[in-house]
């Protein structure tokens, strides 16, 4: 016999309010990369060229129109065209009948084919970070401080103004649990609690964060890579005073 759970239906009632308010806190995904081959100066023309797309060339430092990427210095384009190889890429960046050229729209995008650009980044070019897009702070520094018992709307913006744009997931410790409440814009049908998301590469995910555990805890993205480079931070949450003082009067 099909039953009703009264106590289901109304907290669900509740979270039309959380999809129309503003969020309490916006936190920006993004990637700031030092460029391995560029050149001083002075030094001559250079030609810039995306590494996920090497046929998007331009004489001028930009992003990719395709993926948003942020160019990379090449060798200077020779007479007639530009040269396919000089990023590391050949024919297998093309599609053939038993693949394709790299991710598809909904795949994992860290599945490239950069592979001489991944040779020449190291952890002291690639820096990935959080940036509270609410206070301007900047990970480590981000200073969030809850109490046991709110519910906080926090928006994650996988920023498409970065210099390499792919998926992340970002993960909470154990303050709590959230929903996923819509994803650009449009309302998560399958609503159900959870400690990880993956945020696609431009997506923006608001999440409804309900907080019950006091302690200093961890915000990150679960790549380990990520992580060490900065995508990390430490949150505080502190008792409920109030709910305290009434236990223990």
């Amino acid at each position: 016999m099909l039953r009703r759970a009264p106590e289901l239906a109304a907290e669900r009632r509740q979270l039309e309010r959380w999809l129309a308010a503003a969020p309490d806190k916006v936190l920006a995904l993004v990637a700031q990369m030092d460029d391995p081959a560029a050149m001083p100066d002075g030094a001559g023309p250079v030609t810039y060229a995306c590494p996920m797309h090497p046929e998007v060339t331009s004489q001028e430092p930009g992003r990719c129109p395709k993926c948003g990427m942020k160019l990379l210095a090449t060798a200077t384009m020779p007479e007639g065209g530009h040269d396919p190889a000089a990023m590391g890429h050949g024919a297998h960046d093309h599609d053939d009948a038993g693949g394709h050229a790299h991710a598809a729209a909904d795949g994992i995008e860290w599945e490239d084919d950069m592979v001489e650009v991944n040779r020449l980044t190291t952890t002291a070019t690639m820096h990935w970070k959080f940036l509270d897009r609410t206070t301007g702070t900047d990970s480590p520094a981000i200073d969030w401080r809850f109490t046991v018992g709110e519910r906080v709307k926090i928006r994650l913006v996988n920023e498409m103004d970065s210099d390499h744009p792919m998926h992340h997931p970002f993960h909470l410790h154990g303050a709590g649990r959230f929903l996923v409440l819509s994803r650009d814009g449009v309302t998560e049908p399958n609503l159900v609690w959870k400690d990880t998301v993956l945020v696609r590469t431009g997506q923006v995910v608001d999440i409804l964060f309900d907080i019950s555990n006091p302690g200093l805890w961890m915000a990150h993205c679960p790549i380990a890579e990520h992580m060490q480079s900065g995508m990390m931070f430490s949150f505080n949450v502190t008792r409920d005073q109030r709910a305290t003082s009434t236990k223990e009067s």
